[in-house]
């Protein structure tokens, strides 16, 4: 059974690569530090995870549901929902927001790439390979006040809505808090660079012109950080 889930997980990553418009070129300072240019890459399956287990980029053996694959694996989901929100968006003639989005995904290979690299146990040179770039999260904060300049007073919290690119991004922000938690228990063991929980912890929600349904007063004492 472990051998069929992992061969169909392969199967889909591969039959991706055959839709339209895929988006192949990653631009990643990490990534590119670790692959060299002439290589192809690694093939698509490879048969060495059938029995649940799986190698860090240091080369450790451990369980597909340690803590360190969770984590992975939620970051994975996060930049795939937001390569659903970039289509939406792009739909919606929000080419501004795609392009923003995009990089995140850039950046969170980097941030994968980091998690895959346990501080504690990895080689120093695969250590100095995935270090993570804290310009990236200021480069996101900017961004964050920018569209904040935009808006009006907040007087409401607001429900998940408001057209279809900005309700996919607010399932993309509610699994971006998930990765965050999945990650924190990481950076407090000192297995993954605190860098990356900070870029995790801001968020960016974006909307596409329609009004999103208020509920709450904004005396409550509900906040989020």
């Amino acid at each position: 059974m472990a051998a069929n889930i992992c061969a169909l997980r392969q199967f889909v990553s591969s039959a991706c690569k055959g839709f339209k418009s895929p988006v192949v070129v990653i631009s990643s300072s990490v990534v590119s530090r670790m692959c060299s240019s002439t290589s192809l890459g690694p093939k698509i399956y490879t048969r060495t995870g059938d029995q649940g287990y799986t190698s860090t980029y240091g080369g450790e053996r451990l369980p597909k549901t340690d803590a360190i694959f969770e984590a992975l694996g939620t970051t994975d989901e996060l930049s795939s929902v937001i390569g659903v929100a970039c289509e939406f968006c792009d739909e919606a003639g929000h080419g501004d927001i795609v392009t923003k989005l995009e990089e995140i995904q850039c950046v969170l290979q980097d941030v994968g790439s980091n998690i895959a690299t346990p501080r504690q146990t990895s080689p120093q040179r695969n250590i100095e390979k995935t270090k993570f770039n804290v310009d990236a999260t200021k480069e996101l904060e900017q961004w964050i006040d920018a569209y904040h300049n935009q808006l009006p007073p907040l007087r409401n919290f607001i429900l998940p809505s408001g057209g279809k690119s900005a309700a996919m991004l607010h399932v993309a922000r509610s699994i971006c808090r998930r990765a965050e938690r999945r990650v924190m228990p990481l950076v407090r063991s000192g297995n993954v660079e605190p860098e990356v929980g900070s870029f995790l912890n801001r968020k960016i929600c974006l909307k596409d012109g329609r009004k999103n349904r208020k509920n709450l007063p904004s005396d409550s004492t509900v906040t989020e950080a």
